[in-house]
C-alpha cells in the first residue's frame, strides 16, 4: 500500500499533504472492500468444509478424516472473524483519513489559494519568528 501512496520526501506542500491523503484514504477504502470480500469466501470455505465433515462422518470414514476436516473449518471460520475485524478498522481509519483530508483542506486551502496566487515567494514558516526575546 505504501507504493501507492508514495514516498514521503519531505514534501509537505499543501497539494501534496491532499495527494498523498487522498491516496492514503483511497487505498485503505480498497483495502475494506479486499478484506470484506475474502471474510466472505473464508465463510463460505468454513461451511463447505463443514459439510464435508459431516459427509465424511455419513461415510463412516475413520474419525481423524472427519476431525481432520473440523480443524479445518474452525480454522477457516477464525480466519473469518478475523479479517471482519480487520475490514471493520480499516473503515474506521479510512474514514478517519477522510477526515483529516477534509479538516486539513478547511486549515489550508485558503492559505495555498492566497500563495499560489502571488507571484513573490513568500518567506518559510517561523522566518518571522524573533529570536532571543
Amino acid at each position: 500500500m505504501s507504493e501507492e501512496i508514495g514516498p514521503t520526501n519531505g514534501d509537505n506542500k499543501y497539494k501534496s499533504v491532499q495527494h498523498k491523503l487522498l491516496k492514503l484514504a483511497g487505498a485503505l477504502d480498497s483495502a475494506h472492500v479486499r478484506l470484506q470480500r475474502l471474510q466472505m469466501r473464508m465463510d463460505i470455505n468454513a461451511n463447505k468444509s463443514e459439510d464435508l465433515a459431516r459427509d465424511i462422518e455419513r461415510a463412516e470414514l475413520d474419525k481423524k478424516f472427519v476431525n481432520m476436516q473440523n480443524v479445518v473449518s474452525v480454522a477457516l471460520g477464525g480466519v473469518a472473524i478475523e479479517a471482519r475485524k480487520l475490514a471493520e478498522t480499516t473503515q474506521e481509519v479510512a474514514a478517519d483519513a477522510w477526515d483529516v483530508r477534509k479538516t486539513h483542506a478547511q486549515l489550508y486551502e485558503p492559505l495555498d489559494t492566497i500563495r499560489s496566487g502571488r507571484a513573490e515567494r513568500t518567506p518559510k514558516p517561523g522566518f518571522l519568528v524573533r529570536r532571543g526575546g
